[in-house]
């Protein structure tokens, strides 16, 4: 299998989509000529022409409501937000229109929308610019959130979501954009919400998802030095959650460790956290344990940032926390 980038992979998605069919479009801000902010749609529009790739005024609102209304024709949109942070700019047209128009008008027509959301810290790109806001669209009823870790989880999850009927924000992590993985040639498609096995174990499972995947598999190799033998396993988003997966690896474990990059409170790991609760308390040997940044705004220093978020040694600390 060849070998590309986070970012390559992201831009073989949309660009496979946008020859396969003819409703698929982009918009955004500078993702034309420019080829977007952190230049993932570089070349686009020279190809496909600007009634297909084009830009848009900075208006977070209009993107997304704009987007929603185009979705509503038949077409299926894929917006571009500059940053994830961006998104709180256009949470009615998310969190209300996007996500519930489908139910609300009885299922007579479909959403098919997809928002690219850059998040995470990188760089040190500033407390509004370096969010994971995956909590903050939790309780969205009718929207999935995606968060893919690797190229190849990028590209089948990015195409999956631009033929999905469902509206998609699609996660990526700016901080991931240069990580080389192998992609598999011809048509590949990852489902959303089918979570994946990083790496198995029998002692700790750890739940984590885009950057913090890596730092737990690297927390897991550490350990199996000591003889503890940590899962690691990517559900690939938030919602929809593969509980499935999660369920049977922490009724094998009796441990578990949830990783974040996004501080605790209101996060996504509580969700982790709580299904575990309810559905699995009886087989638990220790305290869930959450791995997540600290409740801070993020720090405009690019060495502060990294300060702010979880490392390896995080995750080895609590895996030898739950293990006692």
């Amino acid at each position: 299998m060849p070998i590309m980038s986070y970012a390559k992979a992201i831009r073989r998605a949309i660009d496979e989509e946008l020859e396969r069919d003819d409703a698929v479009f982009v918009m955004g801000q500078d993702v034309g000529a420019f080829g977007g902010v952190f230049g993932v749609t570089k070349g686009l529009q020279a190809k496909y022409g600007k009634h297909r790739v084009f830009d848009t005024p900075i208006s977070e609102n209009f993107l997304v409501g704009g987007g929603v209304g185009a979705a509503l024709t038949g077409t299926r949109p894929v917006v571009e937000l500059q940053y994830a942070d961006f998104i709180e700019v256009a949470m009615d047209e998310v969190y209300n229109k996007a996500a519930k128009w489908r139910y609300m008008h009885g299922g007579l027509f479909t959403v098919p929308l997809v928002i690219r959301a850059p998040e995470g810290a990188a760089n040190g790109a500033g407390p509004e610019h370096s969010q994971c806001p995956e909590g903050l669209l939790l309780s969205a009823a009718g929207l999935h959130v995606v968060t893919p870790a690797t190229p190849a989880d990028a590209l089948g999850l990015l195409k999956s979501a631009i033929r999905s009927d469902n509206p998609v924000v699609f996660l990526e992590h700016k901080g991931l954009y240069g990580l080389k993985g192998e992609v598999p040639d011809g048509e590949h498609l990852v489902p959303i919400g089918v979570a994946n096995t990083v790496r198995p174990g029998r002692d700790v499972t750890v739940v984590a998802w885009t950057s913090m995947v890596h730092r737990a598999t690297a927390a897991a190799e550490q350990l199996a030095a000591e003889g503890v033998e940590v899962e690691v396993i990517d559900p690939r988003g938030v919602r929809p959650l593969d509980t499935e997966t999660i369920l049977a690896s922490v009724r094998r474990t009796g441990r578990l460790v949830v990783g974040s990059e996004a501080p605790a409170a209101g996060g996504a790991a509580n969700e982790v956290a709580a299904l575990v609760a309810e559905a699995a308390i009886e087989y638990l040997a220790a305290p869930v344990t959450r791995v997540c940044g600290k409740d801070i705004p993020l720090p405009q220093s690019a060495d502060l940032e990294q300060l702010a978020i979880p490392t390896t040694d995080d995750f080895v600390a609590a895996c030898r926390r739950a293990m006692g």
